[in-house]
């Protein structure tokens, strides 16, 4: 087997767990192999967390899950310095917190006031944590993949634009179809049999398979070959002017220009260039072409750009405004 063909186990492995959300699991696995960090946004119950612990489960690879609550301190989740009395006298010694593992899930991060928010901007910027002036490293394979429920108002805190920024993609998970319904029942139940078998087994059952796991250094060696693919100087343009137009939309449409207050960072071309190289890898290609950067447009950018009062007032979207973007900007 290929190393694609790892990779693509890995989706399909995901997707057994999953019904009805192949967009989510295929942006779950170009963020892990661009090395992002994602911001998952759905309502309760649309398997948003069990996604990632799918792709914990099936990956070689340390899990930590953050319940983030009001009541949340920074170094419950950094973890801090411990005193110790020993036989060589009284030393501080660092407690790592949960951030520390290869992929740590920040459940309904939104529900925790800023400070603990901001625990998180130098991990996932800086892949490093500092702790009473001491510098302390993340692992070689770390990513933040943080939820968050959308109609929530009452006890949640809102996540700052410059911590928006810091997650490479914006994924949105919306309900299954009926027939996706009946198939969710469906697993499910088959799920609570094998369970109930695994904890009473019955004479001439089978052991339960445990799932095989991916090495890290598939991953690594998988993120060689994208930084390798061919990215011509048109489609650099193009990333380019995508961005851009965010920024200065007049010079592209007369809606833009009224809707579109605040543009992209660019961390917004960083993260067209690093997504669209893994979508283009994972189809196959030693190259990326416009539709590569068309499929991730929407997740890198609808976090990034700030609509005025007029667009909200008129029901007008970040998906809207990339959709015209898209439309307006001309492919190369």
């Amino acid at each position: 087997m290929s190393l694609n063909d790892d990779i693509k186990g890995l989706e399909a492995a995901i997707g057994e767990s999953i019904i009805g959300q192949r967009d989510v699991i295929r942006r779950l696995v170009i963020g892990l192999l661009a090395g992002g960090n994602l911001l998952i946004e759905g309502l309760p119950g649309l398997a948003k967390t069990r996604a990632v612990k799918a792709m914990a489960r099936h990956l070689e690879a340390d899990f930590s899950r953050i319940q983030f609550t009001p009541d949340l301190l920074p170094s419950d989740v950094t973890g801090s310095e411990v005193y110790h009395q020993g036989e060589e006298g009284a030393v501080f010694r660092f407690h790592p917190g949960p951030l520390f593992a290869n992929l740590v899930l920040a459940d309904e991060i939104n529900r925790a006031p800023a400070k603990v928010q901001s625990a998180l901007l130098e991990a996932m910027e800086e892949r490093q944590v500092t702790v009473g002036g001491t510098t302390h490293k993340m692992p070689a394979l770390f990513m933040v993949l943080a939820t968050q429920n959308p109609i929530e108002q009452e006890g949640t805190y809102p996540l700052p634009e410059a911590q928006m920024d810091r997650f490479m993609m914006h994924v949105r998970v919306d309900y299954p179809s009926r027939e996706e319904e009946v198939q969710v029942i469906r697993l499910v139940r088959q799920e609570e049999q094998a369970n109930n078998r695994e904890a009473s087994p019955a004479a001439g059952d089978a052991p339960a398979q445990v799932p095989v796991a991916l090495a890290q250094e598939a991953i690594f060696a998988a993120r060689r070959e994208i930084a390798a693919l061919h990215v011509a100087e048109p489609m650099e343009q193009y990333m380019a002017t995508l961005v851009d137009a965010t920024r200065h939309p007049a010079d592209f449409s007369d809606d833009l220009a009224r809707y579109i207050e605040l543009g992209a960072s660019p961390r917004a071309s960083l993260a067209l260039d690093r997504c669209a190289r893994a979508h283009a890898w994972l189809e196959g290609r030693d190259y990326v072409d416009p539709v590569d950067v068309q499929q991730v447009a929407p997740e890198v950018l609808r976090h990034r750009i700030g609509l005025s009062f007029e667009a909200q007032g008129q029901g007008f979207s970040a998906d809207d405004a990339v959709a015209t973007l898209l439309g307006c900007v001309a492919l190369p």
